[in-house]
């Protein structure tokens, strides 16, 4: 086992959001091999998330030790609190590396992924100042909803997704970025907040209604 507790930094979505996507994913997993309603584990099924925990991730960080948090924490205040609130609509939806072969399946970002880039890039400088290295990885702003790993079902799954989010989508304000701690063990890992810093000026703007 890797030393340190495993941590990542996330927009984290709103309720009215979260209970949206959680609307859409209980569609698909009705039709979805191995995970209809009533039926057992199956060796088809893919991994949902937790939907009380969805986040688009900003960077994962992975196993730290304690005695680096401050610096972690430093970084994403600094992040944090120079950065505006932007709008994000979560629309489609796909697979990576590619539908007939997936291992993660994820909604698809139309507005806000530049924000989120650009929160990425700000908070990749600040974490290098702490003694990290840069991240090497692009940013592709999504939100995953299930991994499958080769499993049979997994392009199956994809297809049902694609579909059902074809007429889709949710609009929403990230206001602020949070520092989580993945907690793994009894089923989907959970999501625990160490540190939430609202986006500078988050008071000023005010969620779209649903579905406008």
């Amino acid at each position: 086992m890797l030393p340190g507790r495993p941590i990542f930094v996330a927009v984290p979505l709103p309720e009215p959001a979260r209970q949206q996507v959680a609307e859409l994913v209980e569609r698909v997993r009705a039709l979805a091999p191995g995970t209809r309603p009533g039926s057992p584990p199956s060796v088809h099924a893919v991994r949902w998330v937790r939907l009380d925990g969805l986040h688009v991730t900003v960077r994962f960080l992975g196993p730290t030790l304690p005695e680096r948090f401050p610096g972690v924490e430093a970084a994403v205040e600094l992040v944090g609190s120079a950065a505006e609130p932007f709008s994000v609509r979560l629309a489609g939806a796909g697979a990576f590396p590619r539908p007939d072969q997936p291992r993660t399946l994820w909604l698809g970002m139309t507005e806000g992924a530049t924000s989120i880039a650009d929160l990425a890039r700000s908070l990749d400088d600040a974490l290098v100042g702490a003694g990290w290295p840069p991240d090497p990885r692009p940013s592709r702003a999504h939100l995953t909803l299930a991994r499958s790993d080769g499993l049979r079902g997994g392009p199956e799954t994809v297809r049902l997704l694609v579909e059902a989010a074809a007429d889709w989508h949710v609009d929403w304000i990230a206001d602020r970025l949070v520092l989580f701690e993945s907690q793994t063990g009894g089923g989907p890992a959970r999501y625990e907040p160490l540190l939430e810093v609202p986006l500078a000026g988050s008071d000023s703007l005010q969620p779209p209604a649903p579905g406008d």
